[in-house]
Parts: C-alpha cells; sequence; structure tokens
C-alpha cells in the first residue's frame, strides 16, 4: 500500500522485542509508533532501526513544555527521520507555533500532530480537571488551535473525528488511537471503534496495538484488519 492507514504501536520494554515483533510485519502495509517507554528505554537507535529497515516512523513522546524546549526537541526528532511526531496542544498556541518552526514545512518535513484529550480520558476525568464544556467541544476548540498554529492535524478518538472533520476540512489529519477489532478487548481505552468505523468516521491513520502485537501471527492480523476496511 502506498499510504498504509495502520500504524502499529510497538509498545515493548526493550529495543529487541520492539524489533522481533517489527521483522514480522511489512513496512509496506504498516507505519510503526515509538512511544514513552521504548523510547526511554532504547533511546533513538530504536527509531534508527525502524527507519532502517523501511518504516515510516510516528515518535509518540508528546512533547509538553515552554516553546523553545518543544522547539529543540521537535528539531531533534526531525534528525532522526521520523514520519510524525505529536505535541500536547495544552501547551498553548507559542508551543506549537515554535515547534512548526523548527521542523520547517518542506514536502519532507515530518507531520507535527496535536494531542487534544486521550482516549483513556472519561467524563468523570474530564469533570474532575475542571474542562469546562463537554468533551467533543474541547476537542475541537483545541483542535482548531493546532490548526491555526500550523498543526497538520491531532491525535483524536474517533468518535470526534466527524465533527473535526466538519470542522476543520478534509487535509487537517486525524490520528485516532483506541481502535479495536470486532470481538476484541478494550484494554484501558475508554472511547473506541472498530478500524471501518472509524475511517468512515473520518480518521485518516489508525493506532492500533495489541490486536496485531499479541496476535499469533502479526502480520496475518494485520492483513485482516485491512482487508476490514474495505
Amino acid at each position: 500500500m502506498s499510504d498504509p492507514k495502520i500504524i502499529v504501536a510497538l509498545d515493548y520494554p526493550d529495543a529487541s522485542s520492539a524489533l522481533q515483533l517489527a521483522d514480522q510485519l511489512d513496512p509496506q502495509r504498516a507505519r510503526a509508533k515509538v512511544g514513552k517507554e521504548l523510547f526511554t528505554r532504547s533511546g533513538p537507535d530504536v527509531v534508527k532501526a525502524l527507519v532502517s529497515r523501511g518504516f515510516d516512523v510516528f515518535l509518540d513522546l508528546k512533547y509538553h513544555d515552554i516553546p523553545h524546549t518543544v522547539a529543540r526537541a521537535c528539531a531533534a526528532a526531525a534528525d532522526l527521520g521520523v514520519w510524525m511526531m505529536n505535541v500536547h496542544t495544552l501547551g498553548g498556541s507559542a508551543m506549537m507555533q515554535a515547534a512548526r518552526d523548527a521542523i520547517g514545512d518542506a514536502d519532507d518535513a515530518p507531520l507535527l500532530i496535536g494531542v487534544t484529550l486521550l482516549t483513556s480520558m472519561d467524563q468523570a476525568t474530564f469533570d474532575q480537571i475542571g474542562l469546562s464544556g463537554t468533551m467533543t467541544d474541547t476537542v475541537v476548540r483545541l483542535a482548531g488551535m493546532a490548526k491555526d498554529s500550523g498543526l497538520d492535524g491531532v491525535v483524536c478518538s474517533a468518535q470526534e473525528a466527524s465533527a473535526l472533520k466538519q470542522a476543520l476540512g478534509h487535509n487537517f489529519q486525524l490520528i485516532t488511537p483506541g481502535i479495536r477489532p470486532a470481538g476484541s478487548d478494550r484494554g484501558d481505552q475508554h472511547r473506541t471503534m472498530t478500524p471501518k468505523e472509524a475511517l468512515s468516521a473520518g480518521s485518516d491513520y489508525l493506532v492500533i496495538g495489541r490486536p496485531i502485537t499479541a496476535a499469533a501471527d502479526p502480520m496475518q492480523a494485520l492483513l485482516d484488519i485491512e482487508a476490514s476496511l474495505t
């Protein structure tokens, strides 16, 4: 596939486990996500190893700090050759704009994505931390701020995808975790959809972990999910 829609979450505690799984996948049919635990334990080398294997890498570190610090971190991530990276929209416009400026907007620049509300957040947590309005209204507002700051899209729940596409347009990319194929365990995600439902709702890329990584045959699981999209 020229533009694989599935991003496999390599949520492993060490590089050898992550690369062992990656070696069972076709980088032409899926992208790879490196998150906080794997990066903290294994560092940039695991990203370089995945890039060398032909994978587009989503570096999922959710940068959230003062603008200068986030800008330098994003520049460092771009130097690793990642395909996508993310920042927290709650860091504000100045922080997001600094990140955009740091990696530029050339055709080969990484995609810069904003995190709105974590897909593990439910209404009780939303109320507990003192945010006002509805969860969907908050996500749309934060996503709009991300677009105005020059970001390419946001990480969001598939349940907000339709509203975001309507508000922000077709070209604003939506990356959706919390994807669970029909019949699979929700895990710690509260706001979930099946892969086909998520794409129909407007998601552009689907982050999928355990349904693929915990399968007896990860590549077959990937192909089965891919087939379910049509």
